[in-house]
């Protein structure tokens, strides 16, 4: 009897051939870039550094793209955003020490968007490993425990031999849901030492299902089917799951309205009859979900943001599907089912009997109306009049990226995506800066289509050494920089606790002429002209910006009511 695991893949003449006669000169480095290639890799992010460099010297002689940018953490968005719209672990090269740590927020941040991206660091002389003080460049005690606590695996390398094996595991485990920041770091002198490993062919990386279990779907289906008030929250996890096609029929099936969490954003039809937005920030929609006698939660851990700053209080039943098991049932007790979206959907969608119900598009309808009432009574039509126009201005098909700043607290409720995976901010991590390495990233993934990055002023300062790099790639990003004097929502926040901002007011260089220094096309704005002015920057090719000056205020927050 032969099992499946005695089975021995015998090499081709080929890969004979290329084992016994290899290309001279090959180092650590070449076997790292083979196998990233035999995994099916392009693109590459990151920075040269000293311990680093026999890695770059290999991309150098490799068939990979590489994007270089200019500061660690943004080639760590960069990478964040590459993954997040083509679905595949982008790789991240960096140096030892500063080089490794500067990436660590941007790493943060695709933990909590489960945004794949492979780390693959350099360390000092494999001689140093193992917490020796030896006075190497960059040294760290040890360089792991840095990282252990914001990715998903780690992987030491401490020969050549290890590499390919190495590199596969972390591909593997950054693909296998949940997705996620995957660390393999790798002595310089393993890297610049010249190898007699062979070429490195396809290596088998497959990322691992995450099946629901049957019995847990079959009782979900019947408390789904039998609810007289369903609803459903669809997170982030829908849309890192390809899951939106499976999420709409399923709601369709249940006459179940459904309302996307900031990180979901285009998982249902914005305008669709059972579309309940975005707007979780809205005491109407808090209270209608709590109100749900079942609600099915997918792809979402019901964090802050996703329950209204805790305020959600549900006196229903739960279902609460999660690929990461550390969030199930972690702020609401659940049906908790541990598994991949698209797989969980599609187990309900088999078992679960249709249910009709002729009031579910007018609920829906009458909460949106109470939800527009309550904006229309705070005077904000700036706020919206800029959020239309750049909807207007923005191809469907554009993704757009929107930093941590009062115009992107908007987008979270208000902004209609129109496709799935098209809108991306820092909501997870929360971190600055994010918006315009993230766009880049997106753009180097697909560069006919146009982009759009959405900053303030001050986090726009984090990102400006970036306009360098969009020039030298050519990658077209158009940048609208909302310039309102400093911290804008840290200056509401505090106004609002303390009475008066300290710390948010920022001085600030002209930033048309800035970019144009950089040879960036740039153009100022006002509220009126900014929908004429985005359209004619997105569609012109290579990089621009665009500056409006303007001050634009929150809405009311609810969950202090």
């Amino acid at each position: 009897m032969t099992h499946d695991h005695d089975l021995v893949l015998r090499p081709t003449a080929r890969q004979t051939e290329a084992a016994l006669n290899p290309p001279p000169g090959r180092t650590g480095g070449d076997l790292v870039v083979e196998t990233l290639t035999g995994l099916g890799a392009t693109t590459v992010f990151g920075l040269p550094g000293q311990h680093a460099l026999g890695l770059f010297d290999a991309v150098r002689r490799s068939p990979l793209a590489y994007v270089g940018l200019r500061v660690e953490n943004n080639a760590g968005f960069a990478a964040d955003a590459y993954g997040r719209i083509t679905g595949e672990a982008a790789p991240l090269l960096l140096s030892t020490g500063p080089g490794a740590l500067t990436s660590l927020a941007a790493l943060q941040e695709a933990a909590s968007a489960s945004a794949p991206v492979l780390v693959i660091a350099s360390q000092v002389p494999a001689a140093g490993l193992g917490g020796g003080r030896h006075g190497y460049l960059h040294e760290l005690r040890d360089q792991q425990a840095s990282v252990r606590d914001i990715v998903k695996s780690v992987h030491t390398v401490r020969t050549q031999s290890q590499i390919p094996s190495a590199i596969a595991a972390a591909w593997e485990s950054a693909l296998t849901a949940p997705h996620g920041p995957v660390w393999v770091e790798i002595p310089a002198d393993v890297l610049n030492a010249q190898t007699i490993v062979p070429v490195v062919t396809a290596p088998d990386a497959l990322p691992h299902d995450l099946p629901p279990r049957p019995e847990l779907t079959a009782l979900a289906a019947h408390w789904l089917s039998t609810a007289e008030r369903p609803a459903i929250v669809a997170g982030g996890g829908v849309v890192r799951a390809d899951a939106s096609g499976k999420l709409r029929a399923l709601a369709e099936l249940l006459d179940a309205p459904v309302v996307t969490t900031f990180g979901g954003k285009g998982a249902f039809p914005w305008e669709h009859p059972l579309s309940l937005q975005s707007w979780l920030e809205d005491r109407h929609t808090t209270d209608f979900l709590a109100d749900a006698d079942v609600l099915l939660v997918v792809g979402s851990g019901l964090g802050e943001l996703s329950s209204n700053y805790h305020t959600f209080a549900p006196r229903g039943r739960i279902i609460q599907i999660e690929a990461d098991a550390g969030k199930l049932e972690s702020n609401h007790p659940a049906l908790g089912i541990h598994a991949d979206a698209r797989l969980a959907l599609t187990a309900l969608l088999e078992t679960a009997a249709p249910r009709r119900d002729d009031t579910a598009p007018e609920r829906v309808r009458t909460l949106l109306a109470r939800v527009r009432e309550r904006i229309d009574a705070q005077d904000l039509t700036l706020e919206q009049g800029l959020l239309s126009a750049i909807r207007e201005a923005l191809p469907d098909a554009s993704p757009s990226f929107w930093d941590m700043t009062v115009l992107g607290y908007w987008a979270w409720s208000a902004f209609d995506p129109r496709r799935p995976n098209t809108m991306h901010s820092a909501q997870g991590a929360g971190g600055l800066g994010y918006a315009y390495p993230s766009a880049l990233g997106a753009a180097a993934a697909d560069p006919s289509t146009p982009v759009l990055a959405v900053s303030g002023d001050g986090g726009a300062m984090y990102s400006i050494a970036e306009l360098a790099t969009a020039r030298q790639h050519d990658l077209p990003v158009t940048w609208l920089i909302v310039d309102d004097g400093g911290y804008g929502i840290l200056r509401e926040y505090m106004t609002d606790a303390f009475g008066e901002p300290t710390g948010t007011e920022l001085a600030r260089p002209d930033f048309v002429a800035l970019a144009e220094s950089f040879g960036v096309p740039a153009r100022r704005t006002t509220p009126q002209a900014l929908a004429a002015d985005l359209a004619k920057s997105l569609t012109e090719p290579g990089p621009s910006v665009v500056v409006l000056p303007a001050r634009p205020r929150m809405f009311a927050a609810t969950h202090l009511d």
